[in-house]
């Protein structure tokens, strides 16, 4: 059955993402998807979805949504609250790493996904039972900006969207919530050297893996620039025949600033690469703002598909720690009728 959800507030690039859009880099077509795959598969692991689904990405500011249609449940997986005003005007606060299912009049107001403190989590994702059901383009549903692919009509959301979705099966008001928030480790950004660490000095790559650099207001889901001491090319020199890129690929161009290739970056190019993020950093790494200081550390590539299979057995321990619950004010119906109510009396008028 399906539902609807009317975009009340956009908030700020609040944009429909799900696991990226595979199969296409040959046509030049980035992979897109969550900047943070782990918290999107957590908020879709809170609502019942697929890892994968649809859901919306907050960035800075979150939406306010009104259920036009059905009853949906949302879920909210970052350091990120929201209030809900029920059809008849009652205001209900949500904690983050929770379910809360809203019926036909009701709204929700979500806040601001950016982390006050170093090293915090400053993106959120809302998972939506079903996802968000947006017509998928070359396989996936996630928004492309910068060519207006996928999403709602390749764009971040705006106050009018409508957001189709699925209604939320039965009348049942049993809540979701995690064990406790899906945390990332702290530590250097772990990189695989390459595959062009031989355009390097060795003073450069001394560099690189012993000074702090800081990431930049240039920054977006494409590129994150970073300042830091200048990394010096060698000999071999600071320009290459283009050759395919990938998200976490570091690009350092000829005034040594480094480049990370993030979600939305191109297909291939011209800069040659000191070193590669790790994919089980990646998500981490997107959290950094501007201002934010980032260390590299070495490792190999079998360590690095090390750091991968442990960062999903980290999900499944968190996934299956989802527990149920009744939101206050509902009776649980199998207390009620399970408990001896009545224990010790014998007459009503004794």
């Amino acid at each position: 059955m399906s539902a609807q959800l009317e975009v009340v507030e956009s908030g700020l690039a609040v944009a429909v993402q799900d696991r990226g859009r595979f199969g296409y880099r040959r046509l030049g077509v980035p992979v897109s998807g969550a900047l943070d795959p782990l918290l999107l598969a957590a908020a879709n692991a809170l609502v019942g979805n697929a890892a994968g689904t649809a859901a919306l990405e907050i960035l800075l500011t979150g939406p306010a949504l009104k259920v036009r249609a059905g009853r949906v449940r949302f879920s909210l997986a970052g350091e990120i609250a929201a209030k809900v005003q029920s059809a008849q005007g009652k205001l209900l606060p949500v904690e983050p790493w929770c379910t809360v299912t809203l019926g036909p009049g009701d709204s929700i107001k979500f806040g601001a996904a950016a982390a006050p403190k170093a090293g915090g989590l400053s993106i959120a994702y809302v998972g939506i039972s079903g996802g968000v059901d947006v017509p998928v383009v070359l396989a996936s549903r996630s928004t492309y900006a910068r060519a207006a692919l996928g999403g709602m009509h390749g764009r971040a959301i705006t106050a009018g969207d409508l957001l189709p979705c699925r209604s939320v099966a039965g009348d049942a008001p049993l809540e979701f919530r995690g064990a406790g928030p899906l945390v990332h480790p702290e530590g250097p950004i772990r990189v695989v050297p390459g595959p062009q660490a031989d355009h390097f000095t060795d003073e450069a790559l001394q560099a690189f893996f012993s000074q702090p650099f800081t990431v930049t207001r240039d920054s977006d889901r494409m590129g994150m620039r970073l300042e830091g001491p200048a990394l010096t090319h060698s000999a071999l020199g600071a320009d290459i025949a283009s050759d395919g890129v990938t998200p976490g690929a570091i690009q350092v161009p000829a005034n040594g600033q480094p480049i990370i290739l993030m979600a939305d970056c191109q297909t291939v190019g011209g800069y040659p690469k000191i070193a590669t993020v790790i994919r089980a950093d990646l998500p981490r790494l997107a959290h950094a703002r501007p201002g934010a200081q980032l260390r590299f550390a070495r490792v190999s590539l079998p360590e690095a598909a090390a750091a991968r299979a442990a960062q999903a057995q980290q999900l499944a321990l968190w996934a299956g720690r989802i527990a149920g619950f009744r939101p206050a004010g509902i009776i649980d119906d199998a207390a009620l009728y399970g408990g001896n109510l009545v224990s010790g009396m014998i007459r009503a008028d004794a």
